[in-house]
């Protein structure tokens, strides 16, 4: 299959789970895909998997001047972007009596925030034409307990999707949001202190899904390269959710 041949891809949040899912299939599409994540030694792992037509940049999308290397990485190798796809993410659970404005601005400073410079920096490298995949998710629109923030800036994402798909019109830049159900990823067992509590969690996945099963983050990505390729060229502005009915019903 070839459906991203020749394109130049940036993934972030791609050293493990949905990222590096997506990341994989890219390459095995046709691209040429720059990933970043916080852990160099992740990275280093995620470049080993993948195995060619890939370059990490350690990176934290909170810092600018992360992005901002990054991007400079971009221009000099391949001097463009194609595709985007901003993954990078962060979940802690707290009831709102135990909200600090340090877990507050973490969260925030990740997954909105970040999320925002990652793809305004990328803009400068965009062809026209080109394909912005958001990672959001189903707590966007759900109510879960001890998820005020995480949901909050998910929400965000969505409204940025509708947002960005106004504003680059005049680019032919489309802009699509995936809301991911529950993914037996890492990300579930750091919402948990213990191995106990991370298994009492899929558990209580299973039983809101309808489909009676976690997602797998390949699944994810397959999600994303339809967005990403031109088999959703007429699509834009969109949340494409994947969570196996956990939302519909």
């Amino acid at each position: 299959m070839s459906r991203l041949q020749g394109k130049i891809a940036v993934i972030t949040g791609a050293s493990s789970g949905i990222g590096l899912a997506t990341a994989q299939r890219f390459v095995a599409e046709g691209a040429y895909v720059f990933i970043t994540g916080r852990r160099q030694a992740e990275l280093d792992k995620a470049v080993a998997l993948i195995g060619g037509n890939v370059t990490a940049v350690q990176g934290d999308v909170s810092n600018l001047d992360d992005l901002d290397r990054l991007y400079a990485v971009v221009q000099q190798q391949k001097g463009r972007i194609d595709v985007l796809v901003a993954n990078s993410g962060v979940v802690e659970q707290k009831r709102l009596e135990d909200i600090t404005p340090s877990h507050y601005d973490q969260t925030n400073d990740i997954n909105a925030r970040g999320l925002l410079f990652t793809v305004q920096k990328a803009l400068p490298l965009f062809s026209n034409g080109g394909s912005i995949v958001l990672i959001g998710s189903i707590a966007a629109y759900m109510g879960f307990p001890n998820h005020s923030t995480y949901s909050a800036t998910k929400a965000a994402v969505r409204s940025y999707a509708r947002t960005w798909t106004a504003e680059f019109k005049d680019r032919g830049i489309r802009v699509n949001n995936i809301s991911p159900g529950p993914v037996d990823t890492p990300i579930i067992d750091g919402q948990a202190d213990t191995k106990e509590d991370a298994d009492k969690l899929r558990d209580f996945f299973l039983s809101v899904i309808p489909l009676g099963r976690m997602g797998r983050a390949d699944e994810i990505a397959s999600a994303a390269l339809f967005l990403a390729s031109d088999e959703s060229s007429f699509i834009a502005g969109i949340d494409l959710s994947v969570d196996g009915g956990m939302g519909a019903v």
